[in-house]
Parts: structure tokens; sequence; C-alpha cells
């Protein structure tokens, strides 16, 4: 598949995000696993939406992006279409 640059970095930052998820929520988890069970898994609940939020940030961008290009290829044919259609005229 011939992918461009920038959704190369799309997906390297998406897959960044999937890893700040799991470091913050796993290094939370255990330094306040003394304080008890309930209060380390709500902390790395909580500390992973930062990851989550970025995710969902790159997603949207990622979907925008394809948006994009496929609204390109609509252009391009509707005025490959136009130019035929002033030619039989």
């Amino acid at each position: 598949m011939n992918k461009g640059i920038i959704a190369i970095i799309i997906n390297l930052l998406q897959g960044a995000s999937w890893a700040l998820v799991v470091i913050v929520s796993s290094y939370l988890f255990f330094h306040t696993l003394p304080y008890g069970f309930f209060v380390a898994l709500f902390s790395a609940l909580f500390g992973s939406f930062i990851g989550l939020f970025f995710v969902s940030f790159f997603e949207l961008i990622n979907i925008q992006y394809k948006n994009f290009l496929q609204n390109e290829k609509q252009t391009k044919l509707l005025e490959d279409i136009l130019q035929e259609l002033k030619k039989q005229q």
C-alpha cells in the first residue's frame, strides 16, 4: 500500500499515544498500590485519560486526512468529466 509521509507520521503518533496510556497507567497503578488496590486502579484509570485523549485526537486527524484524500480524488474525477462534457459540446 502506498502511504504518504503524513499518514505514517499520524500512525506513529497514534502508536506513541497508546504507549503513553500503558506507561502512565502502569506507573500510577504501581506507585499508588501501597495506598490500596481501588485507589491504585482509580489513579491508573484517571492517568490514562491524557493518553486516550491523544489517541482519539490522532484518530480524528487520520479520519479527516483520509476524507481529504478521497475528496481530492473525487474532485479530479469530476473535473475530468467536466472536461469531457465540454469537448462533446
